[in-house]
């Protein structure tokens, strides 16, 4: 009996020290396995509706800003440099004389064809009284019919030569006022060829004058470009190509935004064949002469007339093999794959939708690498202005 209630005790001994080592157990361990068997939170992201906004599609092209003239200058006599009458580099009025070839030769040419006109006139004079004097005596036969003839044409003879030394007077003139060599307009001059003293040939190169104000802005269109153009032209949204009504924007290289405007005033008449491309030309106001020809630059067109378009942040948009897509989330939070056909970018990062998209569709901006098609994840509102979300996009990551 005392055997009986020791096999007893030791039995139910054993099954509490089991009983609390079974506690002991699920203790640390236990909750530990009910927390890895938990579901993870649904990732976090970013989303916003796109931006509707009036526009105007505007088409970017590079090219080079030149001169609206530029002229070599040269001498037109021969003769020794007299004078040179500008600072290299400097802006010079129209007409203003930059050299002197030295003129007395010239001059001295031109006293001579005056004093030759002087004689010329005379004989006019003689040959036109011997001629009213033969008229009043062929009718009392005191001179010949021959004698008359003679005089007639003595007078043609000496307007001939008249004619003649006032052609002369005035090509001397003309090659005097070519020893003034002056500005044909407006604009900056280049440095002087010759020195003072010079021998100057007639032909040689002096300087050069370029035109500031107004600047030409020379670019080329694609073929492409031009059809999108004539097609937008005769559906009525824009001008035509050659209408010269087309508004331009054209900036330079350090500029930030647009600052010089203008107006196409000449697009060629056929395409280059190998390059695919028409030459067009702007012409811009350079009052401030902030330009100077031969910079390279940039120049904006409009493409459309003004519509209301949809625009996303261009950090939002994914690439599918050769498609454009983009993340959305449903009402219940499920991501979804949306493909798009875009249009050209925007200021502040933003990108034009022409498709794909509708205005109410929410589209993650931020968190696009934790979101995955067909997944729940948790939507957070971004700001609806179009800067706040491009920037929330880029501050918080993808």
């Amino acid at each position: 009996m005392a055997r009986h209630r020791t096999f007893l005790t030791g039995t139910v001994l054993s099954g509490i020290a089991l009983f609390a080592l079974g506690l002991l157990w699920q203790g640390p361990y236990g909750a530990r396995s009910q927390a890895q068997v938990q579901p993870p939170a649904p990732p976090t992201v970013v989303v916003a509706r796109p931006l509707a906004r009036e526009i105007v599609e505007w088409r970017e092209f590079a090219g080079r800003f030149e001169p609206s003239a530029a002229v070599e200058v040269r001498a037109r006599v021969t003769g020794h440099l007299q004078s040179i009458d500008f600072k290299d580099g400097e802006i010079v009025e129209a007409g203003r004389q930059l050299f002197a070839i030295d003129p007395r030769p010239y001059r001295a040419t031109l006293d001579e064809a005056r004093a030759q006109l002087a004689s010329a006139a005379a004989q006019v004079e003689l040959a036109d009284l011997e001629l009213r004097r033969a008229e009043q005596l062929i009718g009392s036969n005191a001179v010949s019919q021959a004698t008359l003839d003679q005089r007639r044409q003595q007078k043609k003879a000496a307007d001939a030569a008249r004619a003649l030394a006032e052609a002369a007077v005035s090509r001397a003139e003309i090659e005097l006022g070519f020893t003034e060599v002056k500005a044909p307009f407006t604009g900056r001059v280049s440095n002087r060829r010759l020195d003072i003293g010079a021998l100057v040939s007639d032909g040689a190169m002096l300087t050069t004058v370029v035109a500031l104000d107004p600047v030409y802005f020379v670019f080329d269109i694609s073929e492409q470009d031009l059809l999108a153009y004539q097609q937008a032209a005769l559906a009525g949204a824009l001008p035509a190509m050659h209408g010269r009504q087309i508004p331009v924007e054209a900036r330079a290289q350090a500029d930030k935004d647009w600052p010089h405007k203008g107006m196409i005033d000449f697009v060629d008449n056929r395409l280059e064949a190998g390059a695919g491309t028409i030459r067009a030309r702007a012409t811009l106001s350079n009052a401030g002469g902030l330009i100077t020809p031969g910079q390279f630059g940039r120049v904006r067109l409009p493409f459309s007339a003004s519509y209301e378009a949809m625009l996303i942040p261009e950090s939002a948009l994914l690439t599918d093999q050769a498609d454009r897509v983009l993340l959305t989330v449903d009402p219940d939070n499920t991501v979804r794959t949306a493909r798009i056909e875009l249009g050209p970018r925007q200021p502040d990062g933003l990108r034009i939708v022409r498709g794909g998209l509708k205005p109410d569709d929410r589209v993650v901006v931020s968190g696009l690498l934790r979101a995955r098609a067909g997944q729940k994840v948790t939507a957070q509102s971004a700001d609806p202005e179009p800067r706040a979300a491009a920037l929330g996009a880029a501050a918080l990551g993808n």
